[in-house]
């Protein structure tokens, strides 16, 4: 049983900038059925059962005005990696992150009644990679893991060499990340870094619906050499562990949001077609993700980098995963996929 306290009396006021992405559609619907008021800052208000406020992650505005006396904030803000990490692309993705984190640091540090607690996303990418003696990945938690740092190459180097060279690039923007979120002057406000890990949603256009399609198309086997750890985490489990950081006051700092199994590539395809009873699949290698990747204007690294971080200070805190292992978690995507149908 999960180590929470006894819920909160009253309905909690819990603002999301950024939270109009995956992640954080799944956060506002998590805590609005519980009956908490959610405000969400957004480039672009859609509709939504909860409230949706304007900002651009960069400037002041009357967007200010909703975090005055929240309970919570969590920031969600940066753009999309899914693209070519090209310099101006690597651009956006760096500042859209450390902008918005420095801008919220402002504002909660000279409001009145700042939110007891700011949550703000990083990324389990943060850590460098790690082998045993065997050439296996080894776990990383908040503890052991070392983080890592960016490589760069010339333009003039071959094309595999400058992709090997980039890997490093997630990494720098993780560290700075947290470097500003950490640096920001709040002491009446709790931070807790979310190293996530790759949150899956069984909706279309995420991780686990490109994914998906691959399996369904006869094209789900094993991507690269199938050796590469995929850390993954169901939003279920996403939502109910940042409702958990919300409640345990005792905790700050930076958590992996991961589940405690990570597996490498090979095994979680085989699962995924299995859970979809798609007996085969086609293999992807090396050269084919590059080209796939260039024609669908994404990056490879973001299927071919090994990343085998585990939850440690979520498991000693007690936190129960209701999906820790992946073959039961993809049955339960494939199945809240077809009733979506």
């Amino acid at each position: 049983m999960d180590l929470i306290p006894a819920p909160n009396p009253r309905p909690l006021r819990i603002v999301l900038p950024g939270g109009s992405g995956q992640v954080g559609q799944a956060l506002a619907r998590h805590f609005h059925l519980r009956g908490h008021h959610v405000t969400v800052l957004t480039r672009g208000p859609y509709t939504a059962p909860w409230q949706t406020v304007h900002w651009d992650g960069k400037t002041l505005g009357p967007w200010t005005n909703y975090m005055e006396g929240a309970d919570v904030c969590i920031n969600l803000a940066g753009r999309s990696v899914n693209c070519r990490y090209d310099a101006a692309h690597r651009q956006a993705i760096y500042e859209s992150r450390i902008e918005s984190t420095r801008l919220l640091g402002r504002v909660i540090a000279g409001l009145a009644e700042p939110p007891s607690v700011w949550m703000n996303a990083s990324a389990a990418t943060i850590f460098t990679r790690a082998l045993d003696k065997n050439g296996v990945d080894l776990p990383l938690d908040e503890l052991t893991g070392k983080l890592g740092e960016e490589e760069h190459a010339a333009k003039t180097a071959p094309f595999a060499l400058r992709w090997a060279m980039r890997r490093g690039f997630s990494a720098r923007v993780a560290r700075d990340w947290e470097a500003a979120f950490f640096a920001a002057e709040t002491p009446r406000t709790r931070k807790i870094a979310l190293r996530s890990a790759i949150v899956l949603s069984p909706t279309p256009g995420t991780a686990f619906g490109v994914l998906s399609n691959l399996v369904r198309l006869g094209l789900g086997g094993k991507q690269g050499n199938g050796r590469q750890f995929v850390t993954w985490i169901h939003e279920a489990d996403y939502a109910r562990a940042v409702e958990f950081l919300i409640a345990r006051e005792d905790i700050d700092g930076p958590v992996n949001l991961a589940a405690p199994n990570p597996l490498p590539n090979r095994a979680f395809m085989a699962a995924l077609r299995e859970a979809w009873n798609v007996p085969n699949g086609l293999p992807a290698p090396w050269l084919a993700i590059q080209f796939g990747a260039l024609f669908m204007r994404t990056e490879p690294e973001l299927i071919l980098q090994s990343c085998r971080a585990v939850p440690g200070r979520l498991l000693d805190a007690g936190f129960h995963f209701d999906f820790p292992a992946w073959p039961q978690a993809a049955e339960d995507l494939v199945q809240q996929w077809k009733n979506r149908d």
